[in-house]
């Protein structure tokens, strides 16, 4: 028998103790199926496993182990086996049979560590880790209840649980590829077209709700929805987009000057910008001379321009007034605005009444603070809109009813009158001025409004009434005080003092304040201007105010110095190095 490491081998697996020994040799490589003869030294003999003797029923225990030129390649693995282990194998590998020995093959493997159960007795499951635990448990590395919402360990140590994360749904890579296509196409930005061209931010949509709600309302006496900036402008401005522009720049203006940030301030400036480039577009695409266009006819010229150019050219002389712009910057749009409403006709009835009126009045306001300007004489098929709500006079005082006339023909009287004074002739003021002046005055006496009585319409026609006689006296009359000039500025002011803070009137004050300013020798009636002058600011906040008043207080200046030259506003507005619109 061959012997390892000095060691007699048992013949047979029956023949290993137990009791002995609680180790067993388990080759790493077993080779059942050499068959080897098994050799004495001493006596020669040979034994072979087919001898029919029955010993070939046995393992030879040397056939599973290495042959001895091979030990010193491969070593034993050692593994410590329990005593009921070795019992087991014993037990489970000879079996014996009455009258006959059988051998019955070892199990191939490594034997069990820990031995089966017993059939019947209580298993004990052993949990792996969990991994539905809550959030604040996993990260605390402790054994979650996984109680619903919130976990009592968490309770139980005083911490915050977190809740369970969301339960993942497995998925295929066809499906996972076609959720990420469909994330990325939802990251895509789907924009919807503007509604109404040139309103395109959240600052475009503030300007319109203050041009509707707020700004519409200090520009004209009607302050409803019949007011003709929100009923006939605003409308024509979604069709066209430059007028949009110009109204929102309006808007912006205004706005601007009741809240300072900064970005309501660079979007007014981009609405001026593109206001001005589609105006310069308009006129250019429909200007007979243009090169690209043949030309036109006498009869088509008078319809070349729209509607919309016209009212833009207004809108942005009405914003150098919200601006508080004193150096002209008004006379382009101005003008513009003479030569298209002269050259053509609007085709729009409402728009034609609404913006002839509103022309006449700011360009006969005009020429009261400057001498080189004046009225245009438009058509005089002027008659009151059928649009105009009870048949009163028109959106503005003073020009329906005809006492826009007699302020025309006071300026006319001034124009002559300084004339006369640089030519060196005496008196200035000749006979024929004198019967005109006669004539002006009759008619202010005889001028009755259409407004009803003790409405503040009516309050305001009075007011401009007074202004109008003021503006005549001073015309012929020089500049000193008089129970005349204190007598008209005293009832001017008390029609002021009863038109309501939020009338609809104080729109169109400026004018006639201005003018009985002008004209208020007494300390107590400056008083009374100057509170005129701030609830005037509070009402509609038009920065032209401002500097109208600095003109005023300019001429109080001059007044006091005895000086006759304080009537002469137009040269100390000059001499200010100032030129607005007072409207």
């Amino acid at each position: 028998m061959l012997s390892m490491q000095g060691s007699p081998m048992p013949a047979r697996l029956s023949d290993l103790d137990t009791s002995s020994s609680s180790l067993i040799l388990t080759p790493h490589r077993a080779s059942t199926s050499v068959s080897t003869s098994t050799a004495s030294p001493d006596d020669g003999s040979s034994e072979s496993p087919d001898s029919g003797d029955g010993s070939s029923q046995f393992l030879s225990p040397v056939s599973d182990f290495p042959r001895p030129h091979q030990m010193d390649l491969m070593s034993p693995k050692v593994e410590e086996l329990d005593g009921d282990d070795l019992q087991n194998i014993k037990s489970a590998t000879v079996e014996t049979v009455p009258g006959e020995s059988v051998a019955v093959p070892r199990k191939r493997g490594r034997p069990r560590k820990h031995p089966l159960p017993t059939p019947g007795a209580q298993v004990k499951v052993t949990k792996g880790r969990s991994k539905t635990g809550c959030i604040t448990c996993r990260r605390r590395k402790k054994k979650c209840d996984e109680t619903k919402p919130a976990c009592l360990n968490c309770q139980k140590n005083a911490v915050v649980c977190e809740g369970y994360p969301p339960k993942e749904i497995w998925k295929s890579g066809r499906q996972k590829q076609a959720n990420a296509q469909s994330h990325s196409l939802a990251a895509v930005p789907r924009h919807l077209p503007l509604l109404i061209d040139g309103i395109e931010t959240d600052i475009d949509r503030r300007f319109l709700d203050h041009f509707v709600y707020g700004f519409s309302r200090v520009l004209t006496l009607i302050n409803d929805d019949s007011n003709p900036f929100k009923e006939i402008l605003l409308p024509m401005a979604t069709q066209h987009r430059g007028l949009m522009h110009s109204l929102m720049c309006l808007s912006g203006s205004h706005l601007s000057g009741l809240d300072p940030e900064p970005k309501l301030k660079d979007r007014k400036y981009f609405h001026f910008h593109r206001a001005i480039q589609d105006l310069k577009d308009n006129i250019l695409a429909t200007s007979p001379s243009s090169s690209s266009l043949p030309q036109a006819s006498n009869e088509d010229q008078e319809l070349l321009v729209e509607d919309p150019i016209i009212a833009s050219t207004i809108a942005l002389s009405l914003n150098t007034i919200c601006e508080g712009e004193t150096n002209g910057e008004y006379r382009p749009h101005m003008d513009a605005a003479r030569y298209l409403l002269v050259s053509q006709q609007p085709r729009n009835e409402k728009f034609r009444q609404f913006i002839v009126e509103f022309f006449q009045y700011h360009d006969v306001s005009n020429s009261l603070t400057s001498l080189d300007r004046r009225p245009a004489l438009l058509p005089s098929n002027m008659r009151l809109p059928e649009f105009v709500p009870g048949a009163q006079a028109g959106m503005f005082l003073g020009v329906f009813d005809g006492l826009f006339n007699y302020i025309s023909e006071v300026t006319q009287l001034r124009d002559r009158i300084r004339e006369r004074f640089d030519q060196g002739y005496e008196p200035a003021v000749d006979y024929q001025t004198l019967s005109e002046a006669v004539s002006i005055d009759t008619a202010i006496r005889t001028w009755e409004t259409s407004h009803e009585p003790d409405t503040p319409n009516w309050f305001l026609a009075q007011l401009y009434r007074q202004s109008t006689w003021v503006y005549l006296y001073r015309t012929i009359r020089p500049s000193r005080p008089s129970e005349k000039i204190s007598q008209v500025v005293e009832d001017g002011l008390s029609y002021l003092d009863q038109l309501p803070q939020d009338a609809g009137a104080f729109s169109i004050v400026l004018m006639p304040l201005f003018l009985l300013g002008c004209s208020a020798f007494i300390p107590e009636q400056r008083e009374r201007v100057q509170k005129g002058f701030d609830a005037l600011k509070a009402y509609s906040n038009l920065r032209n105010i401002e500097p109208a008043f600095k003109v005023v207080a300019r001429v109080w200046e001059i007044m006091d110095t005895k000086m006759e030259d304080s009537w002469d506003w137009e040269k100390i507005i000059r001499d200010m190095n100032m030129d607005f619109l007072i409207t």
